[in-house]
Formats: C-alpha cells, sequence, structure tokens
C-alpha cells in the first residue's frame, strides 16, 4: 500500500528505522484499512504482519490488504510473539507510534536488548495529516451525511421538543442518508446550557427562546465531519441576533484566511479579534479550530499556542465561539479543506439563527 510504503520511506531511509511498530487503532486502520487489530508491524524487509486476536481474524483476513494477518491466540503473550517476529525480521531499531507504559515495558522485555525501540509518532501524523484522494472523498460524504442531520435540527427544534428527542431526529437523519454512525456524540444544549461548549444532550425539555447549539457529525467508512449551529427556538432576541452576527463574522473571516502555507495562529487571531473588538474576546474560551480525520480531534490545531502552518491536503474546523453564563453561547462550525489559494468546506449552509420547521 502506498501509505506503508511513505510510512517506510520516512522511517527507514530518512530516519533509519528497520520496523515500525503500529499500536494505535487509529494508525492501524490508516495502514491496514482494518479497525480491529491488536498491533501491526512493518519490517524493513519482510511482509508487514497484522496482529489480530481471534474475535476480529476471520473479518481482517475478509477486509484487510497489504499485510500478513496473524492470529493470536487467547492463551498467547502478545507482547513476546511480537518481539519473536521482529528478532526473526532481525530489526535493530525498532520505531513505534503510541505504546502505554505497560505495553512498553512488555514489548522491551520481549526484545531483551536485541532491538532498540523508540518512539515515532510524529511520522505518522506527517503522513495523516495530510489527506489523499480516497480520504478527500470520504470525508466530503461524511459532510454532505453531516449536513442531512443538521436540516433535520432545523426542521424538529421547537419550544416543548427534549433535547435527546432532537439528537435522535438528527442521528436518524444521517443513517437514513448512509452515515456508519456518529463522529462523536451528539451535542443538542438549550437554554443557559448551550453555554457550556461541551453541553452534551440530556432531557431537558427546550422552551420558548431557547439558544440551542447542535454540534454533529456524521462517521462515512471510518472517515468523520464536525459541523456546529445554533438557532433559537422560537423568535430571536436582539441581542441574540446580535450575538449571533458576531460569531458568524468571525468564522467567515478565519474561513477566508485558510489557504497553504497560512499560520494556523493568525487564522486563530483573526477570528479571535473579531469577537474581541466587539467586547466579547474573554467568552471565547476555546481554540478555533483542529484537524478531522479518522479521529474527530487531529493535529493540526488552530490555537493561539500553535506552530504550525497549514498545508494543502489538511482538514480542520473553524469554529469561534461565545459563551454567556446563565444567557446563553453561540457557535458556527464548518469542516474545511485547506487547498493552495483558499478552503472548500465540506459542510455548508444553515447560517440563520433562526430554525425552518
Amino acid at each position: 500500500m502506498k501509505r506503508t510504503k511513505a510510512l517506510k520511506q520516512k522511517a527507514f531511509e530518512e530516519k533509519d528505522f528497520d520496523g515500525f511498530l503500529i499500536a494505535n487503532e487509529a494508525n492501524m486502520l490508516y495502514f491496514a484499512g482494518f479497525p480491529g487489530a491488536a498491533c501491526l508491524l512493518i519490517p524493513r524487509n519482510g511482509e508487514n504482519m497484522l496482529y489480530v486476536y481471534g474475535v476480529n481474524y476471520e473479518q481482517a483476513k475478509a477486509e484487510g490488504k497489504g499485510f500478513r494477518v496473524e492470529l493470536v491466540k487467547r492463551d498467547e503473550n502478545l507482547a513476546a510473539k511480537v518481539a519473536a517476529q521482529v528478532k526473526d525480521f532481525g530489526i535493530k531499531k525498532l520505531a513505534f507510534d503510541v505504546l502505554t507504559f505497560e505495553n512498553y515495558r512488555n514489548f522491551a522485555k520481549g526484545l531483551r536488548g536485541k532491538a532498540r525501540i523508540k518512539p515515532q509518532n510524529k511520522l505518522v501524523w506527517e503522513l495523516r495529516k495530510v489527506k489523499d484522494a480516497e480520504e478527500l472523498e470520504l470525508m466530503r460524504k461524511a459532510g454532505q451525511l453531516t449536513c442531512e442531520g443538521m436540516k433535520a435540527a432545523y426542521e424538529f427544534i421547537r419550544p416543548g421538543v427534549k433535547e435527546y428527542e432532537a439528537a435522535a431526529e438528527i442521528e436518524y437523519a444521517m443513517r437514513r442518508k448512509g452515515s456508519w454512525g456518529t463522529a462523536f456524540d451528539t451535542i443538542v444544549a438549550s437554554g443557559v446550557r448551550s453555554a457550556f461548549p461541551h453541553g452534551g444532550c440530556t432531557d431537558r425539555e427546550i422552551r420558548e427562546g431557547d439558544l440551542v447549539v447542535i454540534d454533529i457529525g456524521a462517521s462515512y467508512r471510518y472517515y468523520r465531519s464536525d459541523m456546529t449551529r445554533t438557532l433559537v427556538a422560537g423568535k430571536p432576541s436582539e441581542k441574540q441576533k446580535r450575538l449571533y452576527e458576531i460569531v458568524k463574522t468571525a468564522q467567515q473571516k478565519a474561513v477566508q484566511a485558510v489557504k497553504e502555507k497560512a499560520k494556523a495562529k493568525t487564522i486563530d487571531a483573526m477570528a479571535r479579534k473579531v469577537i474581541e473588538e466587539a467586547g466579547y474576546g474573554e467568552y471565547f474560551v476555546h481554540s478555533l479550530g483542529h484537524g478531522v480525520g479518522l479521529e474527530v480531534h487531529e493535529p493540526p490545531a488552530l490555537s493561539t499556542q500553535s506552530k504550525e502552518r497549514l498545508t494543502a491536503g489538511n482538514v480542520v474546523t473553524i469554529e469561534p465561539g461565545i459563551y454567556l453564563v446563565g444567557f446563553g453561547g453561540i457557535r458556527i462550525e464548518d469542516t474545511v479543506l485547506v487547498k493552495e489559494r483558499d478552503a472548500e468546506k465540506f459542510t455548508n449552509g444553515f447560517y440563520t439563527i433562526e430554525a425552518i420547521g
């Protein structure tokens, strides 16, 4: 597979490793196309080995590609089994992505000094941050499905509806159109709860005039999308409309600044400046955005502390917000693709504070 070849180029030719152990589930999915394995061993010389417990063994053989599937029996020690294969491959310098302390200790014990082991997760992220053409098509589809969910939200939400009822309608709409699941737990936070950025979804009944923050995402063939809109159940007040326009302007300015080589912290600063100049800077309590892909939170981060420049092929969120405790919150978010000179939105529409149902 081209992704495995790209990792070998970075790890073996540029960094002089002769083996790479992948243990993170999302990373295994990225390289092997299968999410249920125990680990993946990629040698400089030899066949890629995917280690799978019995419960997922037959599925791995049916769905995976580009590796040999190795069954890990119930009574076998995974670390010892992999360490033995590392020795057979003649690997002396083994890179790995992410290991718990316990797993690191077990692998190191199994190798018994025959190979050095060193973390190199940054090399994996250098590949995963830049989406290839296949990934981008899946993410466009995830974005389209997410928009179907948002359409359902705008049509269904009204006074008297409970938050979990709205969430059910949203998720059903996405599933009906082809979503494989949700990218994360759906957020429908209403009234004073909308001031909590991660307010979740409860049995609270939405009331007349409530702000309602809807943060949703569809998953399609393991790739994710992320979209937030804020609406009012009923007629919005002048203050609600004013706050909404501030956040909307901040989001628009940030999206317009997204392009290759742009500094992530500069884009964050552009959105933050709009909110600060309106007098609500202290109420924008989180970073502007984050990467999206196989996971809903990935590098690169768009924040005041970020040292990264955007690269064509990055997929990121742009999500400014204002959160007034005791009053409510407003957030507007889209998932966008970084291109050479501009950005392409994978989520779009519904830029209004009023429900359409």
